[in-house]
């Protein structure tokens, strides 16, 4: 198997990166790999701050682990007040840019400010260390401010993506007890008011244990206001500045266990039910910071700017804690890539004198179809580095990156990690090691990878085989909340005594990591995992529905779109006006990026004998229109034959 071009880095990059050189790389990455205490335990005492030592670094008891033991600490005061000494105190900490136009420039000490009034409001409406709040808000930033507060106090925060449904928010604050909601009356996308508060009353319809709902007033439209539980949050601070006068802008950071609870992140899993991933405080937040050092070369004077969303994983870590703990000045965006026009990207990037720029395969997928002339229409000549996230990046769309919009100077750094990792696990550092396009290169100090086949054994180089991490590290995921038995099942007992990411991946003759995807039943659409299980569960939920299978199909955008294979009760029905009736439906119960692309109606589904339905070979059919694999087990052979000369339903 051939790999694309070599890009090694350039002398000048490499004169001024904090990791300079292979040798320098393996010096770092050999000294974590032999002495993992050691090594992080130092790392932990010089980057965080602590309000208690901790006596060990780590205990470890499969597949339970406590990081930096007996430490206190808290994320909060690591993001904002430990700044405020030096000349970072007027820095910029949030430069937000709103979609309409609108922008705010948010310093370190603004930032405090704004974070301590709003955990002072939470303490006065009775809100606690160990209680849980979730948050469902526009890109605004209030939504980081209101992430910071909860840390401030130890309260455990749930970030909702704003694009999800009522029916999904219902679910996670069901899931998790949640007693509080932060939301906003809307947001903007497209030009387009997202109403927020709508959704959340709908879903608080089967949540009688939320006892305030603070409401972040954003796009000034009129929604309902539920006496006893929905508040303004502007009018909880005019009152807290009644009340508290000067003393409003101070509250203390409670010190917290090194392994308190920070925040919990629901995300598609193969049950169908959403699963709460459990980050605690001082591991994560240490391999957050850390990262941002060693994966993105960070300068005290860079303008970062990483395009997620906050309501997923890549946005807590690299747009909220990682930035913040690390001292940068990072963008934040709340709008559409494309609107008002396809350049608003690079206008942004012109205007703020972005540096360091970290966006999705998708993004990059869609910003090729448009054409170059809306980069070239910009000055991007403060760009010095580039990053990738969310699925593999195809090499085709590396080059192009690369050319057009790092103008042939920029390292880009390819990025593997997960929800459950917490912070990136396998990426270039740049001024350390040549970049193979399509390549996430070499693990980060403290992270010791691995390709296995089924039995757990190595597989030797270029063949493909199941992605693992053989030893635990700070930011680990730390349990499934409220099912410990199935965090164990999924993660811990695929391949005894190391961790299984579900991810596919082959190991070059240079010892590059090429990932190739999921091996379960989650698709990835936009950087956005879906559970099969999940959609399927919602189009069975439909009155005309008997079974329903889905499975990701190759789009040239998304890198996958959702195809279900559907059944049908009984009945008269018209095909064309079901699907798009079904379409809406999966948008209304999941969310609109869970919208199928291709429904195509059958008469059934291709089983094994036992009755499972066999969705391998659905998938051979949405990418080839044929099966080649083996179907031995396969109950009624005519259902394939069917499929496979069926035309997609319009």
């Amino acid at each position: 198997m051939s790999d694309p071009q070599t890009y090694p880095p350039s002398d000048e990059f490499v004169a001024r990166a904090q990791v300079k050189g292979m040798a320098a790389y393996r010096e770092l990455y050999d000294r974590a790999k032999q002495d993992p205490q050691n090594f992080w335990g130092d790392l932990a005492r010089k980057s965080l701050s602590w309000f208690e030592p901790f006596d060990k670094t780590l205990e470890w008891n499969p597949p339970t682990a406590k990081w930096f033991v007996n430490g206190k600490t808290n994320a909060c005061f690591n993001c904002v007040d430990r700044h405020l000494a030096g000349s970072r105190r007027t820095k910029p900490a949030i430069l937000w840019e709103g979609e309409p136009g609108d922008a705010r420039v948010i310093t370190y000490e603004e930032l405090h400010r704004l974070v301590a009034r709003f955990a002072n409001i939470l303490k006065q409406l009775g809100y606690k260390t160990g209680d849980r709040a979730i948050l469902y808000m526009p890109m605004v930033p209030e939504l980081p401010v209101a992430m910071l507060a909860c840390a401030r106090l130890g309260i455990i925060h749930s970030v909702v993506f704003a694009g999800f449904s009522a029916e999904a928010l219902k679910a996670r604050i069901q899931d998790l007890a949640a007693e509080l909601v932060i939301t906003a009356d809307g947001g903007w996308r497209r030009g387009k008011e997202v109403r927020l508060k709508t959704a959340v009353d709908e879903a608080l319809e089967d949540c009688p244990g939320v006892r305030n709902v603070i409401v972040h007033r954003r796009t000034a439209s009129d929604i309902p206001m539920k006496n006893g539980r929905d508040r303004w949050w502007h009018e909880l601070d005019q009152q807290l500045a009644a009340t508290a006068g000067e003393s409003a802008n101070n509250c203390d950071a409670a010190a917290l266990d090194s392994d308190h609870p920070l925040y919990v992140l629901y995300t598609s899993g193969t049950t169908g039910k959403p699963k709460g991933i459990l980050h605690t405080t001082a591991g994560y937040l240490l391999q957050a910071s850390a990262s941002m050092t060693w994966v993105f070369d960070l300068r005290e004077d860079d303008i970062y700017w990483c395009t997620a969303d906050i309501g997923w994983v890549t946005g807590h870590s690299y747009i909220v804690y990682g930035p913040l703990a690390a001292g940068a000045t990072a963008v934040m965006y709340e709008g559409a890539p494309d609107y008002p026009a396809f350049d608003r990207f690079w206008q942004i990037v012109e205007k703020l004198k972005v540096s360091i720029f970290y966006t999705s395969p998708t993004a990059i997928r869609a910003l090729i179809r448009q054409g170059e002339k809306w980069p070239d229409a910009h000055n991007l000549s403060s760009l010095r580095l580039l990053g990738s996230v969310g699925e593999p990046i195809n090499p085709a769309a590396w080059e192009w990156y690369h050319r057009v919009i790092g103008k042939a100077r920029c390292p880009i750094v390819d990025t593997w990690w997960q929800t459950e990792t917490g912070a990136i696990m396998i990426s270039p550092m740049p001024g350390a090691m040549p970049l193979k396009p399509g390549s996430a290169s070499l693990p980060l100090p403290g992270v010791i990878p691995d390709v296995v086949d089924t039995r757990g054994e190595p597989v030797r180089n270029n063949r493909e085989g199941y992605l693992i991490i053989r030893e635990p590290w700070p930011s680990m995921v730390r349990t499934i909340w409220g099912d410990p038995k199935r965090f164990e099942e999924q993660y811990w007992s695929r391949v005894p005594g190391a961790y299984f990411t579900g991810d596919a991946a082959r190991r070059d003759e240079d010892g590059y990591f090429w990932v190739l995807g999921r091996v379960d039943d989650v698709m990835n659409v936009s950087g956005h995992r879906l559970s099969t299980m999940e959609i399927e569960s919602a189009l069975v939920h439909h009155h005309a529905v008997a079974e329903a299978a889905v499975v990701g199909k190759p789009h040239e955008i998304t890198g996958q779109a959702v195809c279900a294979f559907v059944t049908l009760k009984k009945g008269n029905w018209d095909h064309t006006a079901l699907g798009q009736e079904l379409r809406q439906w999966v948008a209304h119960e999941i969310g609109p990026f869970a919208r199928p692309e291709d429904i195509r109606f059958t008469d059934a589904l291709p089983k094994t004998r036992s009755g499972k339905i066999m969705r391998r070979l659905l998938r051979e059919i949405v990418t080839s229109n044929a099966v080649t694999g083996d179907v031995t087990t396969l109950e009624d052979l005519t259902v394939v034959t069917a499929l496979s000369s069926h035309h997609e339903e319009d």
